[in-house]
C-alpha cells in the first residue's frame, strides 16, 4: 500500500494538536516585524515621558526632543528576553491560566459607557454594584476565564473609578482580573490591594492573579502617563498588557497590513521599555482595531475587519513568542438579537482559532457603548463551542476504533459498545443554553428564545451563586488602601 507516512521514525511526525490556524505565514509575520522595526528606527515614536526617554537614551536609542528612534537590534532583543509565557493564578494562588502561544482565554469588556440592568432591562450608567455583579456572574460562568469590570462605576469619584472597580471585582470572584489603570497613584493602590490579598508583593509576583491594562492610543505617540505606568509595573514585576487602539484609515493606514505594522511598532515601545527597566518583566502585547464607518458616524465593534486585523496581530505576536491580548464577543446591535448572535459567534470563534492568548470584549453591545450580562452569558456558551472545535480530532489507536468496527460488523449498532460509553460524554459537545429539544417540548416550556434563556440564566446565577469570600482582615486592609488613595486624589 502506498503511504506518505514514514515507516522509519516518528521523530518528525507532524501532528495538528488543535485546529488553530495561521492567517499569516511565518514569512509574512517576519516581513511585518521587519517593517515595524524599520518604522521605529527611521521614523521613531513620540515619547512624552522624560524618565522613559532617559532610559531609552541610556540604552543606546537616538533621542531628539520627544522623538525616540530605536535601533532594530534593541527591538529584536526585547522580544527575545520578554517572557514567552505568563502564568496567572486565581485569587487563592492556584495556577489557573497559562498565557502562552497556543492557549486562548476569554473575558468580558470594560470601556462601555452604559450597562443594561440584568434584572430590569434598564439602560443606564454603571455603578459600583454593577461591577460587583459582573464579578459574581463571571465567577459562576465556567467558560469565562478572566474578569473585567463591564464598565467603570460612575457613582464614585471619577479619579477613583478604576480602584473601586478592582475592589468590587476582587471581592466577588476568585478568577484572574484584568484591570485598567488611570494613573500611577491608582496603579499603586491596585498593586497594594493585590499584595495585601497575596500576603506580600513578593508572593503576588510568584502567583499573580491580576494583570494591569495600560492603554496607548496608538499613532506612535506614547503619553507620559502610559509609560510611567509601564515603568512602575516593570519595576515591581507586575504583569501588564500594553494595548494599542487603532482606527484603520484614520489613526493607522487603511490597509490591514499597514495597521498591524503601526500597532506592532506601538507595542514594541512598551515591551522594550519594560525589559530595559527589568529584564524578564511580564508583558503582554495588545491590539484593538476597528474602522471608521463614516456613513453612520461610528467605530464598529462587530465589523469583520476587527477580527481580521486582530487575528493578524495575534499571528505576528505568536511568531515573536509574545503573549497577545485581543478582542471578540462584541456587537453593533442594540439588544440581544440575531445580529448579536452572528457577530458574537463569528468573532469569538475567529479569535480563538487565531490563537489569541487573552480575548476580551464579550458582552458589549452598541459598538462598545453598552455592556450586557445577558450577552455575556450567550458568549459563555459560544466560548464552550469554540473550545470543542479548537480541541480538534484526536487520532490514536483506541480512538480510531478498528477493533470496535470489526466487532460490530457491517450494519451493526455502536450504541451498546463499551467504547461508546467511554467516549460519548467527552467527544460530543453538550449545550447548557442552546435549545435542541423537540418543538412540542419547546412549546410546552414557554417557547423561550435564546435571549430569554440567557437572561434567565444570568438572573439565576446572580441570585444564587455565592463566590468565595475574603477574610475580614483582608477586607479591612483593602478598605484602608482605598480610603488612603481617595484622600490623595481630587
Amino acid at each position: 500500500m502506498y503511504t506518505t507516512r514514514s515507516h522509519y521514525t516518528r521523530a518528525n511526525y507532524e501532528v495538528n494538536q488543535t485546529t488553530l490556524w495561521k492567517m499569516l505565514s511565518d514569512d509574512q509575520c517576519e516581513e511585518i516585524f521587519m517593517n515595524a522595526m524599520e518604522v521605529l528606527e527611521r521614523t521613531g515614536a513620540e515619547v512624552l515621558c522624560a524618565e522613559a526617554r532617559e532610559i531609552f537614551e541610556k540604552a543606546g536609542c537616538w533621542v531628539d526632543g520627544n522623538r525616540v528612534r530605536i535601533p532594530s537590534a534593541m527591538s529584536e532583543w526585547a522580544t527575545k528576553v520578554a517572557p514567552s509565557r505568563i502564568t496567572l493564578c486565581n485569587r487563592n494562588g492556584k495556577r489557573a491560566l497559562r498565557v502562552e502561544t497556543t492557549n486562548a482565554f476569554y473575558g468580558p469588556g470594560e470601556d462601555n459607557t452604559y450597562v443594561i440592568d440584568p434584572l430590569t432591562d434598564e439602560r443606564r450608567k454603571p455603578v459600583k454594584a454593577d461591577v460587583a455583579t459582573t464579578g459574581l456572574l463571571c465567577d459562576g460562568l465556567k467558560n469565562v476565564d478572566f474578569v473585567m469590570s463591564n464598565g467603570l462605576p460612575t457613582d464614585v469619584k471619577a479619579t477613583m473609578a478604576d480602584v473601586h472597580a478592582f475592589e468590587a471585582l476582587v471581592t466577588n470572584t476568585v478568577k484572574p482580573i484584568v484591570q485598567s489603570v488611570q494613573g500611577v497613584k491608582q496603579e499603586w493602590a491596585i498593586i497594594d490591594m493585590a499584595a495585601a490579598i497575596a500576603g506580600s508583593l513578593k508572593e503576588f509576583q510568584k502567583n499573580p492573579f491580576m494583570v494591569l491594562l495600560i492603554q496607548t492610543e496608538g499613532t506612535l505617540v506614547h503619553s507620559d502617563e502610559a509609560l510611567a505606568k509601564v515603568i512602575l509595573a516593570a519595576k515591581n514585576g507586575v504583569p501588564f498588557i500594553y494595548n494599542t487602539k487603532l482606527i484603520a484609515g484614520d489613526t493607522a493606514p487603511v490597509t490591514p497590513a499597514g495597521a498591524i505594522v503601526v500597532a506592532l511598532a506601538d507595542v514594541l515601545v512598551g515591551i522594550l521599555l519594560s525589559q530595559l527597566v527589568r529584564q524578564g518583566a511580564p508583558v503582554i502585547g495588545g491590539g484593538f482595531f476597528t474602522i471608521d464607518d463614516k456613513q453612520n458616524g461610528i467605530l464598529p465593534y462587530g465589523a469583520p475587519e476587527v477580527s481580521l486585523m486582530g487575528a493578524g496581530m495575534a499571528n505576528v505576536l505568536r511568531y515573536l513568542r509574545v503573549p497577545s491580548f485581543g478582542f471578540a464577543g462584541a456587537s453593533d446591535a442594540k439588544e440581544s438579537d440575531a445580529q448579536t448572535g452572528l457577530e458574537l459567534a463569528f468573532s469569538i470563534l475567529h479569535a480563538g482559532l487565531s490563537g489569541t492568548s487573552m480575548i476580551h470584549g464579550c458582552g458589549q453591545l452598541e459598538y462598545g457603548l453598552t455592556g450586557s450580562l445577558q450577552m455575556l452569558v450567550m458568549g459563555d456558551e459560544v466560548m464552550d463551542m469554540t473550545r470543542r472545535i479548537i480541541k480538534g480530532v484526536e487520532v490514536n489507536e483506541e480512538r480510531m476504533a478498528r477493533g470496535v468496527i470489526d466487532a460490530v460488523q457491517p450494519g451493526g449498532n455502536y450504541l451498546g459498545e463499551e467504547h461508546t460509553l467511554k467516549y460519548f460524554r467527552t467527544e460530543f459537545w453538550w449545550p447548557t443554553l442552546m435549545n435542541r429539544c423537540r418543538i412540542q417540548d419547546w412549546t410546552e416550556a414557554g417557547e423561550k428564545t435564546m435571549g430569554q434563556r440567557a437572561k434567565e440564566k444570568a438572573q439565576s446565577i446572580i441570585k444564587t451563586h455565592e463566590p468565595e469570600k475574603l477574610s475580614e482582615d483582608i477586607l479591612a486592609k483593602i478598605r484602608t488602601i482605598v480610603e488612603k488613595t481617595e484622600a490623595t486624589l481630587r
